[in-house]
C-alpha cells in the first residue's frame, strides 16, 4: 500500500520509539496491558495523552489507549501542537498517509476539507498543509492507535502552532461540526510542565490537570499566563476539550499521572506527563 501512496515516510521510528515492527508493537501492548484504569462510565469521545519518546511516556500514555481499546471508529482526529517555527496558526500534512512500522494510516481528505470549510466560513481560518514535516508529536500517538482500535481507521491530523484562545476554540468548534454525524475519536497529544523539580512539576501538573478535569478549556490556557500550570500542546488541548463539550460530553477524568524522573531517577528537572478520558454520559 506505501508503495503505491504518497506517505509521509516517519522521522522519528529507531530514535522516539522501536523501528521494528514486532518490537513496536510489543512494547505498546505492554504499556496498554500495564494500564490500570479507574472506572469510566459513559461513552469515549476524546483522550489526552503525552508525546514524548515511548521511553519516558509510554507507560502514561497506554492509560489512554486502554480506555478506548477495543474500540472502532472510522475516524480518528489527532490534534497536536508544532513544536517547530512556523507562521501558519494551523497545520496539517500534504501526504495522503502517514506510515509508522506498524503500517500506513490513510488521511481523510473528505474530513480535513470539511474541516477547512467549517474553519473558513465561521472564522475566516485556515489549514496550511506541509509536507516531510518533523513533528513527533502527532505520529507519536499512531502506534498506540494502531494497537488499541479494533479495526481499520482514516486520520484527521491537525498540528496547532498558535495557542491563542480564538484559534482553539474556533477549530474546537469545527471539528465537532466536522465529527458529528461521523464514527469518530478525539486525541489530544500534550505533555505538561518541562524542566522543573519534581516537586515544582507536580504542583504546576495538578493545576493543569485540576483545570482539565474542570472541563474548563478557557482556563488551560490561561494556566500558562498566570505561571500557574503549563502544557505545550495547550492550543490542541483546549481544542479538543472545546470540541468535545460540542460533541456532547460532560466528564472528565484523569486516569494516570507520572514525570521523566519515575523513569529515569533523575529528579532534578523532569517533563510531566498526564493520560485523560473525555466522556459522555448519555447516550446519542
Amino acid at each position: 500500500m506505501a508503495g503505491t501512496m504518497d506517505v509521509r515516510p516517519s522521522p522519528i521510528a529507531g530514535t522516539w520509539y522501536p523501528a521494528d515492527p514486532k518490537r513496536l508493537a510489543s512494547s505498546v501492548d505492554a504499556y496498554i496491558a500495564g494500564a490500570k484504569l479507574p472506572a469510566l462510565e459513559g461513552q469515549l469521545v476524546a483522550v489526552v495523552s503525552p508525546h514524548a519518546g515511548h521511553r519516558y511516556s509510554g507507560a502514561v500514555a497506554g492509560h489512554a489507549f486502554a480506555a478506548i481499546q477495543g474500540l472502532k471508529p472510522e475516524l480518528v482526529a489527532v490534534i497536536s501542537p508544532m513544536h517547530y517555527p512556523a507562521a501558519p496558526a494551523l497545520l496539517t500534512t500534504a501526504h495522503a498517509a502517514y506510515e509508522t512500522p506498524l503500517g500506513v494510516i490513510p488521511v481523510d481528505r473528505q474530513a480535513l476539507r470539511a474541516l477547512e470549510a467549517a474553519l473558513e466560513a465561521e472564522n475566516g481560518l485556515s489549514i496550511t498543509s506541509v509536507r516531510h514535516d518533523p513533528e513527533h508529536s502527532l505520529e507519536i500517538e499512531l502506534p498506540f492507535l494502531q494497537r488499541a482500535l479494533g479495526g481499520d481507521f482514516r486520520l484527521l491530523p491537525v498540528m496547532v502552532r498558535e495557542a491563542s484562545s480564538f484559534v482553539a476554540r474556533a477549530l474546537g468548534v469545527a471539528l465537532a461540526k466536522t465529527l458529528a454525524d461521523r464514527k469518530a475519536l478525539l486525541v489530544a497529544s500534550t505533555d505538561l510542565s518541562h524542566f522543573y523539580t519534581e516537586s515544582t512539576a507536580h504542583l504546576l501538573d495538578q493545576e493543569m490537570l485540576r483545570r482539565v478535569e474542570a472541563f474548563d478549556p478557557e482556563a488551560v490556557l490561561q494556566a500558562e499566563e498566570e505561571g500557574k500550570g503549563f502544557a505545550c500542546g495547550r492550543g490542541a488541548l483546549a481544542a479538543v476539550l472545546w470540541a468535545a463539550k460540542e460533541l456532547g460530553a460532560d466528564t472528565v477524568k484523569v486516569l494516570h499521572y507520572a514525570t521523566s524522573g519515575d523513569i529515569t531517577g533523575d529528579t532534578s528537572q523532569v517533563v510531566g506527563y498526564g493520560a485523560v478520558a473525555i466522556l459522555r454520559s448519555h447516550a446519542g
